[in-house]
């Protein structure tokens, strides 16, 4: 088992990762596919707490394999023990409320437990290390024991229940205010970076699947605006926010590095995952009829889930940076102010003006900012000129 260090080989996401990420890509489609078959307000909420489960479970890996190299030794086949319990786990997401809550809370386990057990392996002879995995594993120890007793529950119990394990788990992280943890910055924000594709990759799905019918003009263009959506969240995303991240994420050392990786990145792009997973929902819905209005849970997906997204940028920025982004922050209002409207409008009409919201923070920013944008690009460009 190798532990990662050096410069050589901090950048580099191996195979076994991406491959790992694989299973992660379904229990996406399934949490989408639980929400757009459940398009209420109950519905909507037990599709986001099964995400932010199946995210933290996603998270404690990203740690890990940040940690030590996960394609040597005997630690290559126990992720591929943990895939399969993943995707135990994201098989039984559809029925989770019911009669597959306790496979899932089965499942889950071993894979919470796979990753304790592993990183204890890693940490012989570092008592930071081991001391770190002994607090988060008192955190998750209750979240996944109250996922077992919400097993046996149903109704608002039961939903009270899992966001209770959710709520100790994701606070479990902040015992010992991240002492002990080890990090290797380019790699970790290099992982968090693909998992963000690997969302967008989600929308892309939903397109495929809500354009099961007859690809008519409406169906096309509803299509094609999906793709301008995703296009412009990927952008905001890449173009300069991840570079900016990344880099500072390098600058800083110690605990305070640990702390920004922590906050940044496993906590802030889960409502950037959920709002793809949102804006996935209402593209799905919107290609399903295109003509009608939609209804109220798909309309706070599409508008709210772009706002979502948007809005983790603002948080992200302003843990990184200290500063406020106030055009992506006019963004966000007027998409949230489009939700009373787009219940009342065609829903390919609402999906072109999310289109255009997009688009015009897009153009402005790249057109406002555009030396700051090409330093953070091009640092060396000046110099060499």
């Amino acid at each position: 088992m190798q532990a990662r260090s050096g410069a050589a080989n901090e950048e580099r996401v191996t195979p076994l990762e991406l491959f790992f990420d694989l299973v992660f890509v379904f229990a996406l489609t399934q949490v989408t596919g639980f929400i757009s078959d459940d398009p209420t307000w109950s519905g909507l909420v037990k599709g986001l707490l099964v995400l932010g489960v199946l995210w933290w479970a996603w998270a404690a890996y990203a740690w890990l394999t940040n940690t030590i190299n996960p394609d040597e030794g005997e630690i290559r086949l126990a992720m591929f023990g943990a895939m399969g319990a993943m995707l135990i786990a994201s098989l039984a997401v559809p029925d989770v409320f019911g009669d597959d809550a306790f496979l899932f809370a089965c499942a889950y386990a071993l894979v919470r437990i796979a990753h304790l057990a592993l990183y204890a392996f890693a940490g012989r002879g570092d008592r930071d290390l081991i001391a770190a995995v002994a607090r988060l594993a008192i955190g998750s120890s209750f979240g996944i024991g109250l996922l077992f007793a919400a097993s046996a529950l149903d109704g608002p119990a039961q939903v009270a229940v899992w966001a209770l394990a959710l709520g100790i788990d994701l606070a479990g992280v902040y015992l010992g205010g991240g002492r002990g943890w080890r990090l290797s910055a380019g790699h970790f924000a290099e992982r968090h970076a693909l998992i963000v594709i690997v969302a967008f990759g989600e929308s892309i799905v939903a397109v495929g699947v809500g354009a099961t019918s007859d690809l008519d003009a409406g169906v096309v263009t509803a299509a094609l605006l999906g793709i301008v959506i995703a296009a412009g969240l990927w952008w905001a995303y890449f173009d300069v926010v991840a570079i900016v991240a990344e880099r500072k994420l390098r600058e800083t050392t110690g605990n305070a590095q640990l702390a920004m990786a922590r906050d940044s990145y496993s906590y802030l792009h889960l409502p950037m995952v959920a709002g793809i997973v949102l804006l996935a929902v209402g593209i799905k819905k919107t290609l399903e009829h295109v003509g009608d209005p939609l209804k109220p849970v798909p309309a706070v997906a599409l508008c709210g889930g772009v706002a979502l997204y948007l809005v983790a940028h603002l948080l992200f920025r302003l843990r990184n940076v200290r500063s406020l982004n106030r055009q992506r922050l006019v963004a966000s209002i007027l998409l949230l102010a489009l939700i009373p409207l787009a219940v009342e409008l065609p829903a390919l009409a609402t999906l072109a003006a999310v289109a255009a919201i997009v688009t015009a923070l897009i153009g402005y920013e790249a057109i406002r900012f555009a030396e700051a944008r090409a330093r953070v690009r091009h640092p060396g460009a000046e110099a060499t000129a």
